[in-house]
């Protein structure tokens, strides 16, 4: 029976003051911040009714996110929350702490060279269209996070490098606080970003649904897991999060090159064991030390799933990378195997799964 892992950043067990604290506040220790919910999951926030047991726990909040970051199935926790595998700032950047080793290795990984200065944006979304061979084509994509190093770039450059002029460029600027010099008469931007870019996208395990009447809904087992009442919690969605990954992965990556740069994708081990075994790509077999065309970093909760308090922190990183395809004369394995099925099983197990099932209609031609 699925069971909430963590609320709000701490184990379902654990008790304490702090935990407690945490909750009754809907904060977010990994962004230190209120929990936004993961970001797109407005629809899981809970409404509780004034005098109501959870409207007296969270001190009169009217709304609250469904602050789940996991969901323990058997013995194994799957992370279900993007902010909880990696946030890289939001309000309070400063504040952004429980993430040491997924910092650390992701910029070690990414290989700018020491004494780099780089800036970091969120949900940088890229939309726009152009012909190709004749036909109009869009791209139309949400980045999770770019990185890229920031230097000083003259007005000029900055003008050449956006293919804008600076009259339109130089209000976003103002805006967004970078910081302009005037140097020998010619302004400069001190913050400008540069040189390749790394794209990190975030993929965490989605949840089956569930079911209202019986309250496995991420808000129902919620409400029940805070009031310290027995839940259950939805299952994983496998094949969902298989999908949307499987959607992106290749494409992301190509731009990422493309762009001069490289795509980084975060995952924690579990769904990297459940791709590996569902797909005809064994993610496993491309462990590396250096950055390739592909790039999965792995993450795992190191055995600690028994801790009673405190919050867990994710370690034994490890980086997987390879070739988005085969070349012609290497008939290696690849990241587009990601595509393809593990094994065909027999036609004997069709017909034997059809005979298991009652015709819904007979056709004569």
């Amino acid at each position: 029976m699925p069971k909430i892992f963590e609320i709000f950043g701490y184990p379902i067990t654990d008790k304490s003051v702090q935990a407690t604290t945490c909750r009754r506040a809907g904060a977010c220790p990994f962004m230190g911040a209120d929990c936004d919910g993961g970001g797109n999951r407005c629809l899981s926030h809970i409404h509780p009714k004034p005098g109501s047991e959870l409207y007296k726990f969270f001190d009169g909040k009217t709304e609250v996110p469904s602050g789940v970051c996991s969901i323990q199935i058997q013995s194994n926790p799957w992370i279900v929350c993007p902010r909880r595998l990696l946030v890289m700032g939001r309000e309070n950047v400063k504040k952004v702490s429980y993430q040491d080793a997924v910092h650390q290795l992701l910029i070690q990984k990414a290989k700018y060279p020491k004494g780099t200065t780089l800036g970091v944006w969120s949900e940088v979304k890229v939309k726009t269209t152009q012909k190709v061979g004749g036909v109009s084509k869009s791209f139309d994509y949400t980045f999770d996070y770019i990185i890229a190093p920031l230097k000083r770039t003259s007005k000029s450059t900055i003008e050449k490098e956006t293919k804008l002029l600076w009259s339109k460029i130089e209000p976003s600027i103002i805006k967004n606080g970078y910081t302009i010099s005037i140097i020998n008469g010619e302004q400069f931007v001190e913050d400008f970003p540069c040189g390749p870019p790394t794209i990190i996208e975030i993929m965490t395990s989605s949840t089956s649904g569930g079911n209202k009447t019986k309250r496995t809904t991420i808000p129902n087992a919620f409400e029940d897991a805070i009031l310290n009442k027995e839940h259950q919690a939805p299952g994983i969605n496998y094949r969902q999060v298989w999908a949307r990954m499987a959607s992106q992965l290749i494409v992301k990556s190509e731009v990422g090159i493309r762009w001069g740069g490289s795509t980084i994708w975060v995952l924690q081990d579990t769904l990297i064991d459940y791709i590996s075994n569902s797909t005809a790509l064994d993610i496993r077999k491309f462990l590396a030390q250096n950055i390739n065309e592909v790039n999965i970093m792995s993450f795992s909760y190191g055995g600690k799933t028994n801790s009673l308090k405190g919050v867990i922190q994710l370690e034994e990183g490890k980086l997987y990378s390879g070739p988005i395809k085969p070349t012609s004369e290497r008939k290696e394995d690849s990241f587009q195997d990601i595509i393809r099925t593990p094994y065909t099983p027999p036609v004997e197990i069709l017909w034997k799964h059809l005979v298991d099932r009652k015709r819904v209609n007979i056709i004569k031609v």
